[in-house]
């Protein structure tokens, strides 16, 4: 029998009502498999809360525990818009160079959606581009020195706003980084047993950089002739996946757009709360859910706990308890089909009273297996 040790961030808001409740069904889903193994948990903190205490988001000790274990399952945690401290969940890819983040974005039956059927996995560069936090704030003297080089250097276009009021943001794509993740997702499709791959960029403007994610992503492809592969740009992509989702599969992004789309197709199969993540690179592989800690409403066991138990369901794959996994997929989709122990937001009526809570819906899909 497998042993894994896991570490649990609690996140904040209601980050710990989640991770206990994911907790529980991924426990419940290895003792109902037979000859599954076990999990240690290791919980550990991250987020505004823990900040006023440790002085940061992300304590050293965190960081160890992360360090330590075999994955990591993280609840949500806030991250301030404009001002504070930057992401714990960007610091967190680019400590531990977890470069893949792994959106699948699948239909269950119950779900309220314009689309049904719909099966697709985005696969996003999680280190670089214009996530990468390399930025020059407006006003600073550092930053208009900035701009007056870039301009010396550029050849043809250059930076004609005002450099004493102009934010820059830089935008690196590597060749190495570039053919980590298509191949990570050609790999991905070949060991899932999907078909197509489609690379998305915005080549026809960024020729230096997205051209080079173009150009080596047709590279990699090449490698792969059982897996059909096809690109797009990223403003055609968006159309696409509004007026023809079923034509996709596995979809590869740099991270910005990979950010974006993968919001667009939570859309497609009902939005954030059944939308589970990974994030998956050389030194670890954080699962999470992809939408905030909601702190309004924070110890009211109110809020819909699908997509950080499916990014469980992710966490057992990755640690190949797959009876384990296939248990708790199965025991989420019966439970959202039957609709009677869902949260509110997943009720006709968000004002049904007989939607029942977090903590609730955890029983019910563990009393599914």
């Amino acid at each position: 029998m497998a042993k894994h040790t896991v570490a649990l961030i609690l996140g904040d808001g209601t980050g710990p009502e989640l991770a206990e409740a994911a907790r529980r069904c991924v426990d419940a889903a290895l003792a109902a498999a037979p000859g599954a193994g076990q999990i240690e948990w290791k919980p550990c903190e991250a987020g505004v809360d823990v900040m006023k205490t440790a002085g940061t988001p992300l304590p050293e000790e965190t960081i160890q525990t992360v360090r330590d274990c075999d994955a990591t399952l993280k609840a949500p945690i806030t991250t301030p818009i404009g001002t504070g401290f930057r992401s714990v969940n960007v610091a967190l890819r680019q400590m531990f160079q977890l470069y893949a983040c792994l959106r699948p974005c699948k239909s269950y039956v119950g779900v309220r959606s314009k689309y049904q059927d719909i099966d697709l996995v985005l696969v996003r560069e999680n280190t670089e581009d214009l996530y990468a936090g390399v930025e020059f704030e407006s006003g600073q003297a550092g930053t208009a020195e900035l701009i007056e080089h870039i301009n010396r250097l550029a050849t043809d276009k250059k930076i004609k706003s005002d450099p004493a009021g102009t934010g820059v943001s830089i935008k690196p794509i590597s060749v190495e980084g570039t053919r980590r993740i298509v191949t990570f997702a050609f790999d991905y499709a070949r060991a899932n047993g999907r078909k197509k791959v489609t690379y998305v960029h915005k080549a026809n403007i960024m020729k230096y950089t997205d051209g080079l994610f173009k150009s080596v992503a047709e590279e990699v492809a090449k490698g792969y002739p059982d897996i059909e592969s096809e690109e797009r740009l990223v403003d055609n992509m968006c159309m696409q996946l509004v007026q023809k989702p079923e034509l996709y599969d596995v979809i590869v992004l740099p991270n910005l757009y990979g950010d974006i789309l993968s919001d667009l197709c939570a859309g497609l199969v009902g939005g954030l709360g059944v939308a589970p993540g990974a994030n998956i690179g050389a030194k670890g592989a954080v699962f999470e859910a992809t939408h905030g800690s909601a702190p309004k409403y924070k110890g009211l066991n109110k809020v819909n706990p699908t997509a950080v138990i499916l990014s469980g369901m992710l966490m057992l794959r990755h640690l190949k308890e797959t009876a384990a996994a296939d248990k708790l997929e199965q025991a989420v989709a019966r439970v959202i089909a039957e609709g009677k122990s869902v949260t509110y937001d997943m009720k006709a009526d968000r004002n049904d009273p007989t939607a029942v809570g977090t903590r609730e819906m955890a029983e019910a899909i563990i009393a599914a297996m």
